[in-house]
């Protein structure tokens, strides 16, 4: 067994194990496995000391935590990461960013509670807001696209092969490719919660599913709808991360990376890459479901009054109730 297929005693899907080898690389399974990496993060490399300033990258090992995984399958106690952390502050001081570790424990165990109190409502179409009258599209095209990472988003796109091939996705990515799914494409929220279901080494259930019936607006609460280029731009502005996923768009400079439509044609060859051939042409709008409308045109409602909002994204900001995607998983 490699050491891949080693992470939750052997639960790796085959087709994840070349490129998470080189991505992430989990060691391995198990408690003494996740105690390292606790003891790592914390003791020995003291990022847990910055954590709040990194929690929002998206490529290579450290800016996050990475014990969901472990927590997910039992091998590490939310509490053991809890004791560990006040021990931490006692010893080497308390900052934003332990708290911040901690908060998101407490989001997990939100979740836990969310779950308990709706059951089975966060399986359901209209969520626990029963919103019944949202018609979810069908289209297989664009949930192909979505799935894929084909829709021509080049932070969609990223987040969504890197998902395919490792098993893995940044908090910031599952927010943005969860909103443009349910609240831009219009497609079934609770497919996309299914594929992550299937994907996720961090899966669990009160996380994943909580998350995203939040995600489409299905809670009764605020409806955070994000600018997927402003939060690319915002998230990665040099296009490390896409052009590491990307590799189609490994020649495209820092000033196209995020918009790559927009290159003329002399541009697309100078790069070497033609939209629409080698990488595909953004879905237009004219096909978008978003089954709330948007900020501009809510048939009939005014947004303010609902708790619409859209999410353009800032690294300074605390981001508010737009955390939840992904929250209480990929970061323990």
């Amino acid at each position: 067994m490699s050491k891949v297929h080693a992470v939750f005693g052997g639960f790796v899907p085959d087709h994840h194990v070349a490129v998470w080898a080189c991505s992430l690389a989990f060691p391995q399974g198990g408690e003494t496995e996740a105690l390292k990496r606790l003891n790592y993060y914390l003791w020995d490399s003291d990022l847990i000391a910055k954590y709040f300033e990194i929690r929002n990258g998206m490529l290579g090992g450290d800016y996050s935590t990475k014990f969901g995984p472990w927590l997910a399958a039992g091998c590490l106690s939310p509490r053991t990461v809890y004791h560990e952390i006040k021990k931490y502050e006692a010893q080497r001081g308390a900052n934003k960013s332990t708290y911040w570790a901690i908060f998101e424990l407490i989001w997990r165990d939100y979740f836990r509670f969310y779950a308990a109190k709706h059951g089975s409502c966060i399986f359901f179409p209209g969520g626990p807001a029963g919103l019944t009258s949202v018609a979810w599209s069908a289209d297989s095209e664009l949930w192909d696209r979505w799935a894929q990472g084909q829709t021509g988003l080049p932070l969609v796109d990223a987040n969504m092969r890197e998902l395919q091939q490792t098993g893995w996705m940044s908090n910031r990515g599952r927010q943005n490719v969860a909103s443009y799914l349910a609240l831009d494409l219009g497609i079934d929220w609770r497919r996309g919660a299914s594929l992550f279901e299937q994907l996720l080494l961090d899966y669990d259930v009160a996380s994943n599913w909580g998350n995203w019936v939040a995600a489409a607006g299905m809670t009764g609460g605020r409806i955070n709808h994000f600018n997927i280029t402003k939060q690319s731009k915002d998230y990665d502005p040099d296009g490390h991360y896409i052009r590491h996923w990307l590799p189609e768009l490994q020649n495209v400079p820092t000033s196209r990376i995020h918009e790559p439509w927009l290159m003329s044609r002399a541009e697309q060859d100078q790069y070497g890459v033609q939209i629409g051939v080698h990488y595909p042409a953004p879905i237009p709008a004219s096909r978008f479901g978003r089954p709330h409308g948007d900020g501009n045109h809510r048939i009939g409602v005014d947004p303010a009054s609902t708790g619409y909002r859209e999410v353009s994204g800032s690294r300074n900001s605390s981001r508010g109730s737009s955390r939840r995607v992904g929250r209480g998983s990929s970061r323990g």
